[in-house]
């Protein structure tokens, strides 16, 4: 995003910003493709991975049972999907509720 000139970032979590966003998000995501990458060999699966994580500087994001979907789409690039290709979203879903101790899901992303 950074080549494109970008003004006005809307992440996937908090407030509309700048483009000083840019190097979280790519920080986050670096750190759930490590995440994935440790987590899939060791036979976790993804709700798993998310419950054994330590989210470090991560922890204060909004929606943090975002992980979960955001580790099915790891796990799935892992397995040679293409990006953007199908994922099991009813899982994923159900897992993310199942992380967010049985609380319905608020994000609407």
């Amino acid at each position: 995003m950074a080549p494109l000139g970008a003004e006005t970032i809307v992440p996937g979590h908090g407030p509309v910003a700048g483009p000083e966003l840019i190097g979280g998000v790519v920080g986050y995501l670096r750190f759930l493709q490590g995440v994935a990458a440790e987590a899939k060999p060791a036979g976790l699966t993804p709700l798993e991975a998310a419950r054994e994580t330590d989210l470090g500087p991560y922890a204060g994001l909004t929606d943090p049972e975002r992980i979960v979907g955001n580790l099915y789409r790891a796990y799935a690039e892992l397995d040679g999907v293409e990006p953007g290709g199908d994922i099991d979203a009813v899982s994923a879903l159900t897992d993310m509720v199942a992380y967010n101790g049985g609380r319905p899901l608020t994000c609407s992303a």
